[in-house]
């Protein structure tokens, strides 16, 4: 193992511990593996020349937006959006806590 990939275990464990999951060692030297291979890949376009390339603002030439028309409206009242709410508290949804302390 060299020195890149033990940088990408590492940056594996702290993302994974960031995103709560819990990762095997197989499983971390497996995703360091492949974001590796990502990288190399991202290394290899950035040596293309891309001097005569003409920059896009979007793939599709001629897309137009079709999207309604923004219009603002009065919204529901903090009564009306809580009313099927299992879980409130001080009028705001109430929901489970997600995040662990340290």
């Amino acid at each position: 193992m060299n020195q890149n990939e033990e940088l990408s275990k590492k940056t594996i464990d702290h993302i994974s511990k960031l995103a709560l999951l819990d990762l095997s060692e197989e499983e971390k030297t497996k995703l360091a593996d492949e974001v590796g291979d990502i990288l190399k890949y991202f290394k290899k376009l950035d040596n293309l020349d891309t001097s005569n390339v003409k920059p896009l603002t979007h793939p599709i030439e001629g897309l137009k937006n079709v999207f309604r028309e923004d219009k603002p409206w009065e919204s529901l009242s903090t009564e009306e959006a809580l009313k099927n709410a299992r879980h409130k508290k001080d009028g705001y949804f109430k929901a489970p806590r997600i995040l662990k302390e340290k």
